[in-house]
């Protein structure tokens, strides 16, 4: 069972309702972690400002897409694990077979496997990564700002996973299974 409750978009007011109302105007429906979100406008406001300002990183919505699918894994996150796998489909267009390496930590070239790798690493070692783990990256053709968004990304959807798995958000994407040896 849920443990905060998603609110009603409807039945909303204030703050609350003008973040609804700006999500349900950009994708057509406030999904539940949203909803959840929403029982603080300060953590919501604060979560769309994050997401949106790493819309605009050099990295791209791809791999960013990538990075939430290796966290939410290595999590072991199911919303985020569903919402993600959904998004990284239908909205920015990634193949099945990047999706699932994706879930696995891995990637189909080597400059976004760097990433994912790195992604995990941060996870691992609880953001204390070492000189060579970021000159792994740099090797790769990364560049400082775009490490700085790896970073972030990842960060994002540490913060996301974490929400979602203390509160129970109730998964409303399609269900995908979460990859077992994934997890960190």
């Amino acid at each position: 069972m849920q443990r905060i409750p998603a609110l009603n978009p409807e039945t909303t007011t204030g703050k609350t309702k003008e973040l609804f109302n700006a999500v349900q105007g950009k994708l057509g429906v406030v999904p539940n972690l949203m909803r959840t979100l929403g029982n603080s406008p300060a953590v919501l406001n604060s979560y769309l400002s994050f997401s949106g300002a790493l819309g605009e990183s050099s990295i791209g919505a791809k791999l960013g897409e990538q990075i939430a699918l290796t966290v939410a894994n290595a999590n072991g996150c199911e919303y985020c694990n569903a919402a993600h796998s959904y998004i990284g489909e239908k909205l920015v267009k990634l193949d099945a077979e990047t999706i699932a390496a994706a879930r696995e930590g891995r990637a189909t070239d080597a400059k976004s496997e760097a990433a994912l790798t790195f992604a995990r690493t941060i996870l691992e070692k609880k953001g204390k990564v070492s000189d060579e783990d970021v000159a792994e990256l740099r090797d790769a053709g990364y560049s400082d700002a775009a490490i700085a968004e790896i970073i972030a990304h990842t960060a994002l959807n540490i913060f996301t996973n974490y929400f979602n798995n203390a509160t129970k958000v109730v998964v409303d994407f399609p269900e995908v299974e979460l990859v077992e040896t994934a997890a960190v």
